[in-house]
């Protein structure tokens, strides 16, 4: 991984508009459990409807999508790639710094909310079993949808299709797909290092850890493989 690139990439994101889109959501997810605490809802009713149907489902593949189509799609879009292409570095260093800078910015944005939300409701344990549990899927998100940004010209349309109807529709009926389903990764990641009766996960735990290693692999191979195809002539790929 350069360092370099690194830096100047958290500079650049964390500079632009689109970085203040991240303030707002984990605001949300800790006022929400708030008021369900001071109306005393039932923690299993927050676990389930709060922590996982906003926290996980909705605040961390979207924060994910946000940060890993905007760490290099966005360079993309206005040409300033170029200048990092023309530089002797190879790239799938390029492309490792990008991901360690958005898996990091999604990992911190998602996972100290959740902990805040999660100890509110079910005590310390339950926080550090969601914080760690949203920054393993905000690793798998960030590869997925930095290959999206390099991929495509509409990453960030295409990734909410895969959050809305593959994610919050097919994989919620169908049980088949959750398999492919980052969502349920996180789910089952959750109860294991919680340890909590709250929810229950739908996968197995070596389901989840094999598929969540194999889409970040996937994604950040695909993503290095189409960075190559905008090499120019004496650059080391």
């Amino acid at each position: 991984m350069n360092m370099t690139i690194a830096w100047i990439t958290a500079r650049g994101l964390l500079g632009r508009r689109r970085s203040w889109l991240l303030l707002p959501m984990p605001l949300i997810l800790i006022g929400i459990t708030a008021i369900g605490l001071g109306f005393d809802a039932p923690a299993v009713d927050l676990a389930d409807g709060v922590l996982i149907g906003l926290g996980v489902a909705v605040i961390l593949p979207l924060v994910s999508l946000i940060v890993g189509t905007g760490v290099l799609g966005s360079e993309i879009d206005d040409g300033t790639v170029v200048h990092i292409l023309t530089k002797p570095i190879p790239r799938s260093r390029i492309i490792l710094a990008k991901l360690a800078v958005a898996a990091t910015v999604s990992a911190v944005t998602t996972a100290v909310p959740m902990f805040v939300a999660a100890a509110m409701v079910g005590g310390v344990k339950l926080g550090l079993g969601f914080a760690l549990a949203c920054a393993a899927g905000a690793v798998v998100y960030s590869a997925l949808f930095l290959a999206l940004s390099v991929l495509t010209r509409r990453p960030v349309l295409l990734g909410l299709l895969y959050v809305v109807i593959w994610e919050g529709l097919l994989s919620n009926v169908v049980m088949g797909t959750r398999t492919v389903s980052v969502q349920h990764y996180v789910i089952e990641f959750a109860s294991e290092l919680s340890g909590s009766t709250l929810f229950t996960a739908t996968v197995s735990l070596g389901v989840a850890a094999a598929m969540a290693v194999v889409l970040t692999v996937a994604g950040t191979w695909l993503a290095t493989q189409r960075l190559r195809s905008f090499s120019v002539a004496g650059e080391t790929s």
